[in-house]
């Protein structure tokens, strides 16, 4: 596709997008602080939209903007792991998105049953989903073992710690933090 097809059916994904979340046109136009008559000729394809139009969507949305006009893409898709340990454990990224939430492979060593709980508190929430093994998850006071297939949500406020269940064979989880989490658990790997 070039770039004047690609241009040409901005108009009609911007209608299906606003359609989909269920927005009348005077509705996005409160939202994007565009006027109701740019956005019909923008979705109608009479005009070819600009930055200054497609940023306030592309929010309106919440999709990046690439996605927003089906910009070809570039590039290897693939995302290039670089693990990176810290505390007996090895964290994988998952994606290279920067800001947001960030998704994270955990791998924990096999541990010995005498070690003391390191409780973390910090801003925001945390999900994660056991690939293998078992993992601890203490919540203050509160103790649940967790198998693979099984996920845990938790406000991060909550004084909280995670580590490996068995002291023969590791545990792998994926785990998804917002940014206060990312900061609090990676800034000094």
């Amino acid at each position: 596709m070039d770039d004047d097809e690609v241009l040409d059916a901005v108009g009609s994904r911007l209608r299906g997008f606003r359609q989909a979340l269920g927005l009348n046109l005077a509705e996005l136009a409160n939202r994007s602080g565009i006027s109701i008559s740019t956005i019909s000729r923008l979705e109608r394809g009479l005009v070819r939209p600009g930055l200054e139009q497609l940023l306030p969507l592309a929010r309106v949305y919440g999709l990046p903007l690439d996605e927003l006009v089906a910009a070809p893409r570039v590039g290897d898709p693939r995302v290039h792991l670089k693990a990176v340990r810290k505390h007996g454990l090895t964290f994988i990224p998952l994606g290279v998105r920067a800001g947001g939430l960030q998704a994270f492979k955990v791998i924990y060593k096999p541990i010995s049953k005498s070690r003391p709980p390191h409780y973390n508190t910090h801003p925001g929430r945390e999900w994660l989903y056991v690939l293998d093994g078992s993992v601890n998850l203490v919540l203050a006071d509160q103790r649940t073992l967790l198998k693979t297939g099984e996920a845990a949500e938790f406000d991060t406020m909550t004084p909280h710690w995670i580590a490996n269940a068995r002291d023969d064979q590791p545990a792998e989880i994926i785990a998804i933090y917002g940014h206060q989490g990312e900061r609090i658990h990676l800034t000094d790997l």
